[in-house]
């Protein structure tokens, strides 16, 4: 038995079948669990989002255009869930965007306000802007879980304003858990090791990240996708039923490595 066998979610972020919402998605499915999902606006996004889920064995599942920066576009896509379906049990939120032409290192001080504005919009309020929508389609509580990195903690070369708005996401989680508990809703951040999707390839020097977390991390390899895509079906079924408010490090142990 699928420990999300009768469970029902939203999966935002699938680009390509190198996402971490698609390897989440994958995990989620081989539970048990129905996915819906969303792509980006444009033709492009969608084929690329429907030949991914095509991947998965996934090409009917329910799917939606969605700009998230669009407090219309998420309320559209929230409302047809509600009709359609009348409730959610889980939310995956996978997405994050910041200018690249500033994720390089020497930059990082000369931010523009709208790129660091647009940052932590997409990165850190969009996770807010979705739970509290969802949470209304909770209607028997629920579980959430959003994607961040170590940068969020520790200054990492190259990361610069992403690593501002990893860091306002896992204090958005903190502060949706609290509220959210009361309605039995479970709130949790996943900080995934990286992993060469194409958000991260827009960090200058990620080839050297990789490698220098394979050769410190204590499991000696980077992280796979399989690795957080089963963290997060843990962290959104039952077997966590304690868990809230948390940001749960799935990296090889390369977070415990002082030097």
């Amino acid at each position: 038995m699928g420990l999300l066998n009768g469970r029902r979610g939203l999966v935002v972020g699938i680009a390509n079948e190198h996402s971490y919402a698609y390897h989440i998605a994958a995990s989620l499915a081989r539970d048990g669990a129905e996915c819906l999902f969303t792509h980006l606006p444009g033709e492009k996004m969608e084929a690329r989002c429907r030949r991914a889920l095509g991947e998965l064995g996934l090409s009917q599942a329910w799917l939606r255009p969605l700009d998230a920066g669009s407090d219309e576009d998420l309320d559209r896509v929230f409302g047809e869930i509600g009709s359609e379906f009348g409730r959610l049990d889980f939310l995956v939120h996978s997405i994050a965007f910041a200018d690249r032409a500033w994720l390089k290192e020497g930059t990082f001080t000369a931010t523009p306000r709208e790129v660091f504005t647009q940052a932590l919009d997409i990165s850190a309020y969009t996770y807010m802007a979705m739970a509290h929508r969802a949470a209304a389609l909770m209607t028997d509580g629920g579980s959430m879980v959003a994607m961040s990195y170590y940068g969020a903690e520790k200054a990492v070369p190259g990361y610069n304003v992403m690593g501002v708005a990893k860091a306002a996401l896992e204090a958005a989680t903190r502060y949706l858990a609290l509220e959210l508990g009361p309605k039995h809703i479970r709130v949790n951040t996943i900080s995934g090791g990286p992993l060469r999707t194409m958000s991260a390839m827009a960090v200058g020097g990620f080839s050297q990240i990789l490698g220098w977390v394979e050769a410190r991390a204590p499991l000696r390899r980077n992280v796979s996708g399989q690795d957080v895509g089963d963290a997060a079906a843990f962290l959104l079924s039952d077997r966590s039923a304690g868990i809230t408010g948390q940001v749960l490090y799935v990296d090889c142990g390369y977070s415990i490595v002082g030097l």
